[in-house]
């Protein structure tokens, strides 16, 4: 049941499926509603557009819905069936006749199944604004007149568009080749679908609508024809293109900026179309550089062309800030000339270019010391002037677009060419902030600026021979033709010639010049002196650069003048004041109120106006060990003394410091005495006066008691009467009540000892006993008020009363 079921072809009112004969080879088109069961014969299939043939699938795959068109939408049918017929719904329909290759559209509303090899596209109708537009083209001359006024259209119902006449409105069928493109604009229908014979042509981004460029005022956009003509159309407009021509895009950008210009840039333009403006005529080839002066707002135009280097469209003028300058070329002449700033400088391009000098490897290092940026920076510029072939200069754009390659900037295509406005404004690419600030670098963009430090000089020589020497500290921008002499230094110490450094920058001022100088006494002792001069230039600056090598000249002609003087002293002499003779040597003998007269070489104005010595070294160690141990010993005699010394003044100090602390605590002590003994004393003030209030207090209680001790001996004389009396006679009602229970034991005992008589003697003195016991206990009871009242025990006065009978015996025992 299940296999049949799954044989069973069901379909839905809008559902349609094609089944293959497969001994026939013919396909059916089943519509429904309708159901049916298949033969093993038949095989659903499915028909595949792109590859465009029939492909067999399961039988759920093979149902399709019908195609819905519906109000305002139209469909492309292609292979249409050739009497127009569709499928007939709820049966099996066999396949008709198609022509294939053609194609119509069919307006909404519409419902239908497809035919066995029929393709189809629902299409929206195209509702157009008024700055939008459509591109028409007649694929099929003959069904387009046929058709012509099958079109669906709604014109523009503004009032103002109602009296335009366009092609697509006109009752007479216009000439329609194929292949003929025709716009229809937004301005004229508001709303189109095309007859059989046309389509709506779709652009790169598969849209059917097209919008047109509004332009508002400042905004400008260009139109490029087939045949090469371009049309410039400045705003404010809406623009359609004709269906031969296409918009200019630049960056995915379709409108642009008019160019703003000031009195500081301007745009390098060559007529490339003759013109006249302005009563002035301009022929092909000229070229003008427009600036703000002239022209404040430009637009481009057909007969102009911009000339550009590099990237640079608007020309704009180099801040050359104070102390800074530009090199500039002459085109015409060669002449390479210095720009000093403060200065706003725009040249003229069809004249002058802005230059930027490329310094050596060596001038880089000797000119710029430690500055691993410009040797960085001019490694990459001379790599630029061997491609350009240039040797040593490079013009400034070629330097910008080398260090620009490879930097792509993304832009989205936007009908906006800039950042969002919202009145007519320039968007300038400059820094805001709360004012407009311009950010100036001209850190290597400049003329070559050398920075002469405070207590430096540098010495210029130019090609023509001239000189002249720059002191700090102050900035110096080099003329194109100038240059920097080199100086070379001895290094090392002792200072030779073996690894000199070369250096541009003599330092003048408080220069430190560091050697070591061997010596020898008179009694042939060597010796190994470090020391450093410190030197200034003075005089004039001319002379300053005059010896090449200043520090070997410095230290040889001292080093003979130290070794002179030393020559003529022993060592004993000399070692214990070679601080003193050093610096007599060098820098002249101090007399007493006056200043040393310094060392001063005639030759380029040096002069040694201090010395500081390091390291005095006895070269001999033989003698060296004996100056050793006898300074040694000399230290030590000088240490024993100064460590008595400090002992004693220890000692000193630290019996005064006890002494005086004694007396501190002396006085201490004397204080804390007599507050105790002014404590004592107000103690004993203290106490005496409590003992008189006391004695006062007592006194007084003791009137008060002894007054109420009379009272209280009359109330205990009545009260020891009334006891007396009552305790007379309780003793009286006590006696006879006694008497009478001695008779009732009397008679109780005669009678139990009747009874006993025929008990054995021993039972009966058990009995006797138990009796006499109980009757001492009950004459005890019956006693106890005797014994209060006579101040003797129970005990005793029982026992005076039995005294002599048979119960004595019992009493003591108990």
């Amino acid at each position: 049941m299940s296999n049949q079921r799954e044989r069973d072809l069901v379909l839905a009112p809008n559902e349609y499926a094609y089944i293959s004969d497969q001994t026939k080879g013919h396909i059916v088109a089943y519509v429904g509603p309708f159901k049916t069961s298949m033969a093993n014969t038949d095989q659903p299939v499915y028909f595949d557009p792109r590859r465009k043939r029939f492909t067999n699938c399961q039988l759920e795959l093979s149902i399709k819905t019908f195609t819905t068109v519906p109000e305002g939408w139209y469909v492309t049918l292609k292979n249409p069936a050739i009497d127009g017929g569709t499928p007939t719904q709820g049966t099996a329909n066999n396949q008709p006749k198609l022509n294939v290759g053609r194609k119509i559209n069919i307006p909404g509303p519409a419902f239908f199944a497809l035919w066995p090899g029929q393709m189809e596209r629902v299409i929206k109708g195209h509702r157009l604004r008024s700055n939008q537009y459509l591109l028409v083209r007649v694929y099929e001359e003959e069904q387009a007149k046929k058709n012509w006024k099958n079109a669906v259209v709604m014109p523009q119902k503004d009032g103002e568009n109602d009296k335009k006449e366009d092609l697509i409105l006109k009752d007479k069928t216009p000439n329609l080749p194929v292949g003929k493109v025709m716009l229809i604009k937004g301005i004229d229908v508001s709303f189109y679908m095309p007859p059989t014979g046309l389509e709506v042509v779709r652009d790169e981004k598969d849209n059917y609508v097209r919008d047109a460029v509004t332009l508002e005022r400042l905004e400008y956009c260009i139109l490029l024809d087939e045949d090469g003509n371009k049309r410039f159309i400045t705003g404010p407009d809406v623009v359609f293109p004709k269906p031969t021509e296409k918009f200019y895009i630049k960056n995915g950008i379709r409108k642009f900026k008019a160019i703003e210009l000031s009195e500081i840039s301007g745009i390098y333009v060559k007529v490339i179309a003759p013109y006249k403006e302005d009563k002035k005529e301009y022929k092909v080839g000229d070229e003008l550089f427009i600036t703000g002066k002239e022209q404040m707002i430009y637009f481009p135009r057909a007969e102009h062309a911009l000339i550009k280097y590099g990237e640079q469209d608007i020309y704009e003028a180099v801040a050359i800030p104070p102390g800074e300058g530009r090199y500039y070329l002459n085109r015409k002449t060669g002449l390479i000339s210095l720009k000093k700033g403060p200065a706003m400088f725009l040249p003229d391009p069809r004249e002058s270019v802005i230059v930027q000098r490329v310094l050596t490897k060596n001038q880089a290092g000797l000119w710029y010391p430690g500055n691993t940026e410009v040797s960085e920076f001019n490694n990459k510029l001379r790599e630029v002037a061997e491609k350009e072939k240039e040797e040593n200069y490079l013009v400034q754009s070629q330097v910008k677009d080398f260090f620009k390659k490879g930097m792509v900037e993304e832009i989205e295509e936007d009908e906006y060419t800039s950042a969002e406005i919202a009145g007519d404004e320039f968007i300038r690419n400059q820094t805001y902030t709360t004012a407009r600030t311009i950010t100036l670098d001209t850190k290597f963009e400049g003329a070559v600026t050398i920075d002469v430090w405070t207590g430096y000089a540098m010495l210029i020589t130019s090609k023509t021979g001239s000189r002249k020497v720059i002191v700090g500290p102050q900035t110096y921008l080099l003329e194109y033709d100038e240059n920097i002499a080199a100086i070379e230094l001895s290094t090392g110490t002792p200072k030779n010639s073996d690894n000199l450094i070369k250096t541009v920058f003599l330092r003048v001022l408080h220069n430190k010049v560091s050697d070591v100088v061997e010596v020898e006494t008179k009694d042939l002792c060597p010796i190994e002196i470090g020391l450093s001069y410190r030197v200034n230039f003075t005089g004039e600056p001319e002379n300053w650069f005059n010896v090449e090598n200043y520090v070997k000249f410095l230290t040889d002609h001292m080093g003979s003048r130290l070794r002179n003087a030393i020559k003529k002293m022993s060592v004993i002499d000399f070692y214990p004041n070679a601080i003193d003779v050093l610096r007599d040597t060098v820098l002249g003998k101090a007399t007493k109120g006056e200043k040393r007269e310094k060392t001063i070489f005639q030759e380029n104005g040096m002069q040694i106006y201090d010395l500081e010595i390091f390291d005095i070294s006895l070269l001999d160690e033989d003698i060296e060990e004996l100056l050793y141990n006898s300074q040694q010993e000399e230290m030590k005699q000088k240490l024993q003394l100064a460590t008595r010394q400090k002992d004693y003044k220890f000692t000193k100090e630290t019996e005064e410091i006890y002494r005086k602390i004694a007396v501190e605590k002396s006085e201490t002590n004397k204080q804390t005495v007599d507050l105790q003994l002014e404590l004592i004393e107000k103690g004993l003030l203290l106490s005496l006066a409590k003992i008189n209030t006391e004695i006062k207090t007592k006194q007084t209680e003791l009137n008060a008691e002894l007054s109420e001790q009379g009272v209280l001996a009359q109330i205990s004389d009545g009260k020891r009467a009334v006891t007396k009396a009552d305790q007379e006679l309780a003793l009286e009602l006590s006696q006879k009540q006694l008497e009478q229970k001695l008779l009732l034991i009397k008679s109780e005992v005669e009678a139990i000892a009747k009874k006993a008589e025929a008990i054995s003697p021993d039972f009966i003195a058990a009995l006797q006993a138990f009796g006499d016991k109980a009757l001492a206990e009950k004459m005890a009871e019956s006693m106890a008020p005797l014994s209060i009242i006579g101040g003797k025990s129970i005990a005793e006065v029982f026992g005076n009363m039995l005294q002599g009978t048979v119960l004595e015996d019992v009493l003591k025992k108990k």
